[in-house]
């Protein structure tokens, strides 16, 4: 490439064709590259060489409309530039393609065309002389007089004015000016022509003007038109010049990269412009100093990245999070308790403990104006209301309300987010919670929180520790944002079914709030203040049309529903409403002088014959009254009867009361015996400890088997000689375990051994020991508002559960007969009509007293 003459180029150079814009000598321009001739051009000329000399290739503009491009070779323009490919970068989307980086370094004509295939390879011939652009600027300077010296100092002056309208702070802008006065004056109209907007077609006009004299000429009408089109620019928005500086100083550095960029076309004015406002709005978020500093960090290599890399859109995104995350923005609490309590007690009907808790809240914020949200948890049966009440303290507060599903959740990510430097990456839920409300103090609601899975993903719930803990969530760190968020002035509250199923140390950090489930007296005022209303609208229905007695909503909780919550009695509601708007239907097809005619009473009963519609003209009498009859024409038969006493009416059977996490639920404990040799059976899906609750009542029985004249089928005084007893728990498909069902077991065997019947109107609940004791046990509320349901009349409790009394519903307390048990003399007392044989001569527990 060297000769006497200077630096040369290969006098065969392989020609690259361009539809995309015109490569001038000393500028660099990214080339797209997916022809056919061009893609072969690349993988067995570029990719293949191994010398200098084979990154050399020619730059021919193909003037060809490339929509209509075919496979002949097109008139190839006369001149071309030589460059040398400094990056090559492969790609199969959308489809196979190179991209090309080349820096131009000389002009060159096509003499004689070689060959077309694969690629054009040609014969050249070089127009300029490489060793311009090594040439010292006062060299090159000197040299020249005349036109052509004031030419070029004219141009020179002129690209110096179009510096002083940047910022030079920048530093690909002072670094431009470096190039501007360490390049020859000769290079200038290349370089400075393939930097501002020029058309190809007078970018071509450059490339064939073969003098210097003729190049400044083509080039300075160019960087003239340049200069005032930004002056009218600056005046016509009347921006600061500093702002001005800025915006242009941005698409400035992107054009010295190589991407020729315009500085008048309105897309790269808007991409400088939004760069000038993220800065602002970073600055405006009022964020802590460390993510401030984060922020302005990343927005400075933002300025300094091309759009076209990857990062600029994870940079950007990540940037538009920060400042749109609520830093300071909060709402102000509605302190006024009267109208807090008036709003509650409109919305839901019972749940004082929750309404007292959000009292509480409000005056002592009263009090206190910087205080932390509490970590609530309302743990309780489906169907409560535990997720709408919820919603409602946040409407109390005047707070924004988001809710957070976490049934089924097992990725920690969910909670704290992934780290940018995965795919697709983004911020945890709770961020994105937060950036929803734009406020930094809503309520969040984190339902089903027991209810999270785990995986090789992690445990959310241990990531949840940092969320719910007051001493750490006002520097909790997300993995997207990587910088501490104040979460303590937000309220949490999450809501479960049952707390066995959450870790420890998450069920530590949150105050539970049990939310046990309703009596049927208090079923019945939720019904008629909300449940019917909500069904009436949703249905198209008004009272005036559909009237249901207090009686009937009693039958229907009663015989059709049997749940702790009130969502099957809403959907019961429901199909009501349902066959009622196919009355009323059928009866808008009468003339309206036929259905005004006279004024009909309230018609009881009018379902009689629901299913059956006869007479298609009739008009239903409004307001259609439902009553036990149409009830079971529109529900069916009656899902749930009062079987208790049914079912007490031979020796060997007890009522228990058991707790699920759907509420209470009384237990049946059927017992027989038959000739064998002693072996005791168990069936009913019954888990360990239930099955050792079983031999203990044995144990116990068969100890005190003398002082309660207990036999065998013989009429021995061991019940198990020669016997077989058989313990069946009914509803053998549900799976059963627990301590509680202790003394209802004792219940059963004491009833089979004797002979006697167990009243048909008592339940029980205890832990029962070998001594006899009878130990408290949980989910009591539960347990009695299920006895409650089914009728029963006496609740035989432990002792020390009578504390638990207090909780319940005055009306329940009245309406049942509660007998506290210590010892299991106490509860068979209770358990039979007229006590139990053997009470009077059997022996008291001795009264234990501390030594202490």
């Amino acid at each position: 490439m060297a000769s006497g003459d200077g630096i040369q180029i290969p006098s065969r150079l392989p020609l690259l064709l361009s539809h995309e814009g015109v490569l001038l000598p000393g500028s660099t321009v990214r080339f797209t590259v997916d022809s056919p001739r061009n893609m072969h051009l690349v993988s067995q000329r570029l990719l293949k060489g191994t010398s200098l000399k084979s990154t050399i290739i020619g730059v021919i503009p193909n003037t060809r409309d490339p929509e209509h491009d075919t496979d002949d070779l097109p008139t190839l323009h006369k001149i071309g530039t030589a460059g040398i490919a400094v990056q090559v970068v492969g790609s199969n989307w959308p489809k196979p393609h190179y991209t090309l980086l080349i820096t131009g370094l000389c002009r060159f004509s096509v003499s004689t065309l070689l060959k077309e295939r694969p690629f054009v390879l040609a014969e050249v011939e070089q127009l300029d002389k490489l060793e311009q652009y090594t040439t010292p600027v006062t060299e090159g300077a000197t040299a020249k007089g005349g036109e052509l010296g004031e030419l070029s100092h004219k141009f020179y002056q002129a690209a110096i004015q179009l510096l002083g309208m940047l910022d030079m702070s920048v530093p690909v802008v002072a670094k431009f000016r470096r190039l501007l006065d360490s390049l020859p004056r000769e290079t200038l109209p290349d370089v400075v022509a393939s930097m501002i907007r020029t058309s190809n077609k007078e970018k071509l006009q450059v490339l064939d003007a073969l003098t210097l004299e003729e190049r400044f000429k083509k080039a300075l009408p160019m960087l003239t038109r340049q200069i005032e089109g930004l002056t009218l620019l600056q005046k016509t928005r009347k921006i600061s010049p500093e702002k001005e500086k800025r915006v242009l100083s941005v698409r400035k550095g992107g054009a010295l990269r190589g991407r020729q960029f315009n500085l008048e076309e309105e897309a790269e004015d808007e991409d400088g412009d939004d760069t000038a406002v993220l800065e602002k709005k970073v600055h405006a978020a009022k964020m802590p100093e460390a993510a401030l500093r984060v922020c302005l960090k990343e927005l400075k290599r933002l300025k300094k990245m091309p759009q076209s890399m990857p990062e600029f859109s994870l940079t950007r995104n990540y940037l538009d999070l920060m400042v749109e995350l609520p830093w300071s923005k909060s709402t102000k609490d509605c302190l006024d308790i009267q109208a807090a309590r008036t709003l509650l007690d409109n919305d839901h009907y019972a749940m004082d403990k929750l309404k007292r808790r959000v009292l509480e809240y409000l005056a002592v914020r009263q009090l206190k104006a910087s205080l932390k949200g509490p970590i609530l948890c309302f743990v309780g049966p489906p169907g409560v209301g535990k997720t709408s009440v919820g919603r409602s303290i946040a409407r109390t507060l005047g707070r924004e309300f988001h809710r957070i599903a976490l049934g089924g959740v097992c990725d920690q990510s969910d909670i704290r987010g992934h780290r940018r430097t995965y795919v697709g990456s983004m911020p945890g839920r709770i961020i994105n919670g937060l950036k929803t409300v734009d406020v930094n103090n809503p309520v969040i609601l984190l339902d089903e929180v027991d209810k999270l899975g785990k995986s090789l993903q992690g445990d959310p719930a241990a990531a949840l520790l940092e969320v719910l803990d007051p001493e750490q969530n006002h520097s909790f760190t997300d993995h997207y944002l990587n910088v501490a968020f104040d979460l303590s002035q937000v309220l949490f509250i999450a809501t479960a079914n049952t707390t066995a199923t959450i870790p420890h140390a998450l069920l530590d950090r949150m105050e539970v709030l049990q939310v046990p489930g309703y009596t049927q007296e208090e079923k019945v005022e939720i019904a008629h203040r909300h449940l019917i209303p909500n069904q009436l609208e949703q249905h198209g229905l008004t009272p005036q049309q559909l009237h249901i007695p207090q009686d009937s909503t009693q039958d229907i909780i009663s015989s059709y529903t049997r749940e702790a919550g009130v969502r099957s009695l809403e959907r019961k509601f429901g199909a009501i409403c349902r066959a009622v708007a196919v009355k009323v239907a059928e009866g808008h097809r009468v003339t309206v002088t036929d259905a005004s005619t006279s004024k009909r009473p309230a018609l009881q009963g009018g379902f009689n014959s629901f299913h059956v519609c006869s007479d298609k003209a009739a008009v239903p009498e409004m307001p259609i009254v439902i009553d036990h009859v149409a009830l079971k024409d529109i529900l069916g038969p009656p899902l749930f009867e009062m079987e208790v006493s049914e079912r007490l009416t031979l020796p060997g059977v007890a009522v228990g009361l058991a707790w699920t996490p759907l509420g209470g639920e009384i237990l049946f404990v059927e017992a027989s015996r038959m000739e064998g040799e002693g072996q005791l059976t168990l069936t009913g899906q019954l888990g360990d400890v239930m099955k050792e609750s079983a031999h203990l009542a044995i144990s116990w029985l068969r100890a005190n088997a003398k002082t309660y004249q207990l036999t065998n089928m013989g009429g021995g005084p061991d019940p198990l000689e020669g016997t077989d007893i058989h313990l069946h728990f009914p509803a053998g498909a549900v799976t059963k375990d627990g301590p509680s069902a202790g003394v209802t077991i004792v219940t059963c065997l004491a009833s089979l051994f004797s002979g006697r019947l167990v009243r048909s109107d008592v339940a029980m609940t205890g832990e029962i020991t070998l001594r006899g004791l009878v130990l408290p046990v949980g989910g009591i509320k539960d347990k009695v508002l299920a006895a409650h349901r089914a009728g029963v009349k006496r609740v035989i409790l432990p002792k020390r559960n009578q504390k638990d009394l207090e909780e319940l519903p005055a009306n329940v307390t009245a309406d049942l007969d509660f007998v506290t048990a210590a010892n299991l003399d106490e509860v068979l007392n209770a358990a039979f009509d007229g006590g139990f044989p053997g009470i009077a001569s059997s022996h008291t527990q001795p009264q234990l007293t501390s030594k202490l």
